[in-house]
């Protein structure tokens, strides 16, 4: 008992002795914290006592495309406590290829007349994929925030690190080591983050089209693509994920070369673990907690039928320099 109260105060923010006026149904806690304690205990795992049972938590889709890559589970830890202080439940929600879809997950969270649902990682990133179910969610004028850039016509408020002062970032890093011949390994091409990352690449100084290779966020994709680079002569390569940046470090290696002393290799994300990969990489943060604690915000204003408008919140992200890039070689 001691252990659940510790836990449910630690995860909604309030002292053992709110968490036990509220479990014991006594008086002076308001209906707020009530209601994020209960969350916190359906969170937790916990049974909520006999007579709370009755009590049905308010629900929040929470939509990501897989939990492979750490730095999606990293964000649902943010938005799912976030939610859980604000009295709501997060319903996650993966696609799994040749099973349920995005779509699929829409119909399902409208018939469980969700309050809301929070997107990462979706289909409105990508230009030719189908929006359909956007559109659906627009006429059910159902509260949605998107996380992370998308294409310009739903109509939705995101919440997004700016990708153009990413590549930036990471560009200028490699050209103050000496390195000139720089490589980009990007998404899809309709994919809207990765134009972004693309823009600022084309635009820095002595920036080669042909040294830029899309792909699929996956370590093989980022292996294959950075193959391609290295047989190309460069001597550093930006990234558009970590996942991507470890496949480009295994293609590095697989050539017979070193990573840092003749490839240098940024990602993008800095997803749990980074720091200790061989060797700990080079990265830009996204700043996770910031972005899902503004997109919980928007939701929960949205929610309450604030006006908020269908903006970008912009987020600036930071190098983080580790041991994956060196200075080039002359």
């Amino acid at each position: 008992m001691t252990r659940r109260l510790a836990e449910v105060a630690k995860k909604v923010g309030v002292s053992e002795a709110t968490v036990s006026r509220v479990l014991n149904g006594k008086p002076g806690v308001s209906e707020a914290t009530r209601e994020a304690v209960l969350t916190a205990l359906d969170v937790l795992g916990y049974e909520r006592p006999t007579q709370l049972r009755g009590d049905r938590a308010r629900l929040v889709g929470l939509v990501l495309p897989e939990l492979q890559n750490p730095i999606f589970p990293a964000f649902a830890e943010v938005v799912g406590g976030a939610l859980a202080q604000q009295g709501f439940t997060s319903l996650l929600c993966t696609r799994t290829v040749g099973g349920v879809s995005e779509a699929d997950y829409v119909d399902l969270l409208l018939q469980q007349q969700v309050s809301g649902v929070v997107f990462a990682g979706g289909f409105y990133a990508q230009a030719d994929a189908p929006h359909q179910h956007y559109e659906l969610i627009q006429e059910r004028k159902l509260p949605t925030v998107l996380v992370n850039a998308a294409v310009d016509h739903l109509g939705f408020p995101q919440v997004s690190s700016d990708d153009y002062v990413a590549a930036e970032m990471a560009i200028g890093h490699l050209r103050a080591l000496g390195h000139r011949r720089i490589g980009m390994v990007l998404g899809p091409r309709d994919h809207i983050p990765s134009r972004r990352k693309l823009e600022a690449f084309l635009a820095a100084e002595e920036a080669d089209p042909k040294l830029v290779e899309h792909t699929m966020f996956s370590l093989e994709g980022g292996h294959a693509a950075a193959t391609k680079l290295v047989n190309s002569g460069v001597t550093g390569i930006v990234c558009a994920s970590d996942i991507l940046a470890l496949g480009a470090i295994r293609a590095v290696r697989r050539a017979g070369l070193s990573v840092p002393d003749e490839v240098s290799v940024i990602g993008y994300d800095d997803s749990a673990m980074m720091n200790c990969t061989d060797p700990p990489l080079t990265t830009v943060r996204q700043p996770i907690d910031a972005m899902g604690r503004a997109a919980v915000d928007m939701l929960v204003a949205l929610i309450e039928r604030a006006a908020v408008p269908a903006d970008e919140l912009l987020f600036e992200p930071e190098l983080v320099v580790r041991a994956s890039t060196a200075r080039a070689r002359i």
